[in-house]
């Protein structure tokens, strides 16, 4: 098992020892994932143990269900397509009135679904045109398949190289779309990743990055990239934060602008405001530190 697939198994286990899914239906995904009946049986079992031990903890988690904003409206997205460098990609473009600069979205092991539409859109309602990229555009996009877990298990088959050339030319296209204007590139839990990875990959375009409870690539190096990282976790999210001080290691070894932010009582995915993770107070103040961050940004830095 790739270390990709590894991840996407373990958000499968994750979610259901948090009573997110049925134990059918994770099994039905670690299946689609290519992970053996055995295997998937001691993975959901692992994971409820530890589950059950944090429950104490996890039971003062501050959760709402309802957007706590006082911003404007997100803009409406439209869908475009550009040149990638095996096939054409699809995105979801959200331009801003007066940009401030571009940021390109990386979705959750979802895929560009409405949640992350939206995302770019309040980016663009907050002065920051936002390229919201499907990784499963050669596959003809996300709209090809059924459902969340068949997503999953395509974004599993795809080797991860592709996935940085694709978002190098992502970047490329939200560069000729704002000449001249500071680019960054946001990223959640899967798209978390994918923003290091961008970074290790060279991307030396970025002015800023924001990865969102990202798993760090093993043996990543971002020497080459300029990017200032906002790095952001839940302190409730163990198995992304058994990460972190690898993040913070390369960062720091490639003298890079950084903050490193964990909000103590925010899980994994507590940015989305459509899931059973979603931390209201937590979301609104990383949003804000993110907007700050961006708008420090400066093209060439």
């Amino acid at each position: 098992m790739t270390e990709l697939q590894r991840y996407l198994a373990e958000e499968v286990a994750e979610d259901h020892a948090d009573g997110i899914i049925t134990r059918r239906e994770a099994m039905r995904r670690l299946s689609l994932l290519g992970v053996s009946g055995a295997a998937a049986v001691a993975m959901l079992g692992a994971f409820a143990a530890g589950a059950a031990e944090a429950e104490a903890g996890a039971a003062t988690r501050r959760r709402s269900h309802g957007p706590e904003s006082t911003e404007w409206a997100p803009v409406a997205t439209e869908p475009i397509t550009f040149p990638g460098p095996t096939a054409t990609l699809q995105a979801a473009w959200a331009p801003a009135l007066n940009p401030r600069g571009g940021v390109l979205v990386i979705h959750e092991n979802r895929g560009l679904n409405d949640h992350i539409r939206t995302v770019a859109g309040r980016l663009a309602a907050s002065g920051f045109s936002a390229l919201a990229l499907d990784l499963l555009s050669e596959e003809g996009g996300t709209g090809a398949f059924p459902g969340e877990a068949e997503v999953a298990a395509a974004l599993a088959q795809i080797p991860p190289e592709r996935f940085d050339a694709d978002m190098k030319a992502a970047v490329t296209e939200l560069a000729r779309r704002l000449p001249r204007a500071p680019l960054s590139a946001i990223g959640f839990c899967f798209g978390g990743g994918m923003v290091w990875r961008l970074l290790a990959a060279g991307e030396g375009r970025l002015a800023a990055a924001a990865p969102f409870y990202g798993p760090f690539p093993e043996g990543g190096d971002l020497g080459g990239t300029r990017a200032a990282v906002l790095a952001v976790y839940g302190g409730l999210d163990a198995r992304v934060n058994a990460t972190r001080d690898a993040a913070k290691a390369a960062v720091e070894a490639a003298r890079l602008r950084h903050e490193f932010v964990t909000f103590t009582q925010a899980d994994h995915a507590f940015f989305n405001d459509t899931g059973a993770r979603f931390n209201a107070p937590a979301a609104a103040e990383a949003y804000r530190r993110v907007l700050d961050w961006f708008g420090g940004a400066r093209p060439g830095h």
